[in-house]
């Protein structure tokens, strides 16, 4: 990894950074891509590692429901004090959605994404999503809408997706073989009937494939999620990253299992242990010789707000958005503003890196005899040295 170091000269982005600390993160894995698509994922933090250090997301929990059970979740839908997936502190009706939406849009300006991730599964309450979606196109042009789902309600509603300008989907595959799903996945409810084991895992493979295939051929980007689960679709999780690339997806996230006993999931009562980060970041590199790999993932709330690591959403409950008074078109200048200013920041920063490096490479050479040194160094992101090594919590 080549790093500048961001002196008095260089430009300063305007505020952002990964609120838990550096994330480590490499050179951004987007910078071979063509243009029009680095364009779509620019200010996107699931979708760029270096944008999620200078943008924030925000999830509404419209959708209480779930059409399957898989063995590492159990959802709570008035929980304040629990930070991982299907947890929220109140499920919301559209209307409050969309209200609480443009009180974080205004509050919190390099606010770019709304998602809809539970906690249940959004397609599985396609009346409360869509009606969010269509009235947020409306009165939140400038946010993008995404949506993550388990894929079963998926083909179904694809051409829905499409009308409402849906542009990013992540879908979690956690296997591409029945038998290996029919441990993860108890049950599914599928056309009014409860199936189980083998058969259930069949009809979800199935229908979560044609689902990622039709997005594709309607140039929806696709971000699959897959939990790794020792033992059981560890190794198998390689051959599920070359399916999902060779079907279109844009990028994987493979994710640690989170196994509590005090989370109350079937996993976590039985004992199944989740992957040590050693583990985590070996499977992460055996599947990035064919995908685009997301390493930032932060296993968010479904009522997550603010920069990826960390959640303001204790700021925005409804209580105290009913009091504030919203001005959405003025906060839309603003936020204007300051994204213009974050990505002319970034602009200047790559091309400053760049400089640098070509001028490394052009004037460096290592004496025969001598021995190479390791340094470390932390980084916010983008490339350059621009954190304090104390303040770092993650090293990788």
């Amino acid at each position: 990894m080549s790093l500048t170091i961001l002196g008095q000269d260089e430009v300063e982005i305007p505020k952002g950074g990964c609120s838990a600390g550096s994330c480590g993160s490499r050179e951004d894995q987007l910078d071979h891509l063509p243009e029009s698509i680095r364009r779509r994922v620019f200010n996107h933090p699931c979708y760029s590692e270096q944008a999620h250090h200078h943008f924030a997301r925000m999830h509404v929990a419209v959708a209480p429901a779930c059409n399957i059970q898989c063995n590492y979740c159990n959802r709570k839908y008035d929980c304040a004090n629990e930070s991982r997936p299907g947890v929220v502190s109140e499920v919301l009706t559209p209307e409050q959605a969309v209200k609480k939406t443009l009180a974080v849009a205004a509050q919190i300006p390099q606010m770019t994404v709304l998602g809809i991730a539970g906690p249940g599964d959004p397609l599985a309450n396609p009346d409360r999503t869509f009606a969010t979606f269509r009235m947020l196109a409306e009165q939140a042009p400038d946010i993008k809408l995404c949506v993550s789902t388990n894929g079963l309600a998926l083909p179904d509603v694809v051409d829905e997706l499409a009308r409402a300008n849906i542009e990013h989907v992540t879908i979690t595959i956690n296997c591409v073989d029945p038998d290996v799903g029919a441990k993860i996945y108890p049950w599914i409810y599928w056309k009014k009937k409860r199936i189980r084991g083998r058969e259930a895992a069949e009809i979800l493979i199935e229908r979560q494939q044609q689902g990622l295939e039709m997005l594709v051929a309607r140039d929806i980007m696709v971000k699959v999620n897959s939990v790794m689960i020792p033992d059981i679709n560890d190794t198998h999780l390689v051959e599920v990253s070359k399916v999902v690339k060779s079907k279109g997806a844009f990028l994987h996230n493979v994710m640690p299992l989170i196994s509590k006993a005090e989370h109350g999931t079937y996993f976590g009562i039985m004992g199944q242990r989740g992957p040590s980060p050693a583990e985590l970041q070996a499977l992460q590199d055996a599947c990035s010789g064919d995908m685009n790999m997301m390493r930032h993932c932060r296993q968010c709330r479904a009522d997550a707000v603010g920069l990826l690591g960390e959640d303001r959403g204790a700021e925005f409950t409804m209580d105290k958005i009913e009091a504030m008074e919203i001005d959405y078109a003025a906060a839309m200048k603003k936020r204007a503003v300051i994204h213009a200013a974050i990505r002319e920041g970034l602009e200047i920063q790559q091309a400053q890196k760049h400089q640098l490096n070509e001028s490394i490479r052009a004037a460096s050479s290592i004496p025969e005899g001598t021995r190479p040194m390791l340094m470390a160094v932390a980084s916010k992101g983008g490339g350059v040295i621009n954190e304090h090594f104390g303040h770092a919590r993650e090293f990788l």
